[in-house]
C-alpha cells in the first residue's frame, strides 16, 4: 500500500492500532456502568388501609371491621376444634379397629403354624412307620428269596409248590433229585452224596462233615487241590455258587475240606482242581 511505503509509516500504523486496542479494553472494563432496570429514587411505603395496625400478615385487600374479624376468628376456632375432635375420634377408631385386625392375624397366624406343626409332626409319624413296614417287608422279602434260593440247591428239601407225592430212595419224604435234573433218570444226587465231592473221576474215601454249631442253613462250595495221593492239600470256601458269607460257615467248611480224602492216583496232576459242597441244614 502507498500509505505504508515506509519503515516509519508502518511503524506508526502499527502503534497507532495497539494504542486504539487499549483505549477499547480499557472503556470496556472501566467505562461508565448503566442499570436496567434504572434505579428508583424516594422512599417505599408499606401497603395499608388504615393510620394504625398490628400482626405479622399483610393484607392484600382493605380490612374488614374488627366485630366482623371477632366473629370470624371464633367461627375459625370452633371449626378447628370441631375437626380436631373429628380426628382424634377417628384415629381412635381406627386404632381399635387396627388392633382387632392385628389380634385377629395373630391369633390366626397362631392358629396356622401349629396346624402346620400337627401336620408336619403326623406327616413325619406315617413315614417313620412306613419306612419300618418297607423294611419289614424288604427283610421277609429277602429271606423268602433266600429260602427259596436254598430249596432250589438242595433239591426242594423245603418245597412249597402245590404237587403231592413224593419220589427217592430216601427215609424222608420229599423229591429226591435236583430241579434241573431229568425226571426219567434213576440216579440221585443230593446232600452230602458223591455228587458234592467233585474231583474228575476221583471218589472221596473220607468225607468228614462240617461243625453243625454256626445253626445257620446255607450252602459253602469249597474249591480244593489234591495231590497224587489223595490228600487236599489247599482249600477255600465261600466260592460262586455258595449262599453265605458267615465266617463261622466258611471255616466249618475249610476244615472239613481239608480233613477229606480221594483215592490216590499216580497219573494225576501234582495239584488237581476239585469243587466240594457243604450243606449246611438245620434238619
Amino acid at each position: 500500500m502507498a500509505f505504508l511505503d515506509t519503515t516509519y509509516k508502518r511503524k506508526s500504523a502499527v502503534l497507532t492500532a495497539i494504542i486504539a486496542t487499549l483505549v477499547v479494553l480499557f472503556l470496556f472494563l472501566f467505562g461508565l456502568k448503566y442499570y436496567d432496570p434504572p434505579l428508583e429514587f424516594g422512599i417505599a411505603v408499606n401497603f395499608g388501609t388504615s393510620d394504625d395496625g398490628s400482626g405479622d400478615i399483610q393484607p392484600t385487600e382493605e380490612l374488614m371491621p374488627m366485630e366482623e374479624q371477632a366473629a370470624v376468628a371464633e367461627e375459625n376456632v370452633q371449626e378447628s376444634v370441631q375437626e380436631t375432635a373429628e380426628k382424634e375420634s377417628v384415629s381412635e377408631e381406627v386404632a381399635t379397629q387396627d388392633n382387632e385386625e392385628a389380634l385377629a392375624v395373630q391369633k390366626k397366624k397362631e392358629a396356622k403354624l401349629k396346624l402346620d406343626a400337627d401336620n408336619k409332626a403326623k406327616l413325619e409319624k406315617e413315614k417313620a412307620e412306613k419306612a419300618k413296614r418297607d423294611a419289614a417287608e424288604k427283610t421277609k422279602k429277602e429271606q423268602e428269596a433266600k429260602k427259596q434260593q436254598l430249596d432250589a440247591l438242595m433239591g426242594g428239601l423245603n418245597s412249597k409248590g402245590k404237587a403231592t407225592g413224593g419220589e427217592g430212595d430216601g427215609k424222608v419224604a420229599g423229591d429226591k433229585g435236583k430241579p434241573t435234573g431229568d425226571p426219567n433218570e434213576t440216579g440221585y444226587y443230593v446232600g452230602g452224596g458223591d455228587g458234592n465231592y467233585r474231583l474228575g473221576n476221583r471218589k472221596a474215601l473220607s468225607k468228614p462233615q462240617p461243625d453243625k454249631g454256626c445253626n445257620e442253613e446255607a450252602l459253602v462250595f469249597v474249591s480244593i487241590y489234591v495231590d497224587r495221593s489223595g490228600k487236599v492239600i489247599s482249600a477255600r470256601p465261600g466260592e460262586k455258587g455258595s449262599t453265605s458269607t458267615s465266617a463261622c460257615l466258611l471255616q466249618s467248611a475249610k476244615e472239613a475240606a481239608l480233613k477229606t480224602t480221594f483215592d490216590p492216583d499216580d497219573s494225576a496232576s501234582a495239584r488237581q482242581p476239585g469243587m466240594i459242597i457243604y450243606v449246611f441244614s438245620f434238619n
